[in-house]
């Protein structure tokens, strides 16, 4: 877990961000925890696809969540710009911390890991690109 800046409030998330161009999904989450967090990954499996719509600004929110075994870590590594500190969290301390989550994708996506729940490997390579299949992914996606 990553404490990061985001509008002006620091909060808790998972390393993650934007897919590059010429990126896939999976590569841009390995770019992105390493960036963030200083954790090399390597992505194993896809945990889920989430929908969050904000309450007062309307504005979505899609999350594709990996699973992942950490290949290595970097403490000293420079992390981007707003990464405030990375934290190894057990479920207690994220519970602990709901009211500084992100969005409440956070704590789904790690309920959702603890549970088992993985999904189709098939899953992102029918809806690639994801710009061209907006529909399909939001069809596919867990409203939380």
């Amino acid at each position: 877990m990553i404490e990061e800046r985001s509008s002006g409030v620091v909060v808790v998330n998972q390393p993650g961000g934007h897919i590059d161009v010429g990126e896939s999904p999976e590569q841009a989450a390995e770019r992105e925890a390493l960036e963030e967090s200083g954790c090399q990954i390597s992505v194993t499996a896809l945990l889920g696809v989430y929908l969050w719509i904000h309450p007062q600004s309307r504005q979505n929110f899609l999350r594709i969540v990996y699973v992942a075994d950490l290949v290595s870590e970097d403490p000293r590594r420079r992390l981007d710009d707003g990464i405030h500190a990375v934290h190894w969290y057990s479920i207690s301390d994220i519970k602990h911390r709901i009211r500084d989550l992100r969005t409440p994708m956070v704590l789904r996506s790690v309920e959702d890991y603890l549970a088992g729940n993985r999904q189709p490997e098939d899953l992102l390579s029918n809806i690639m690109p994801i710009q061209q299949n907006v529909d399909r992914v939001l069809a596919s996606a867990a409203l939380i």
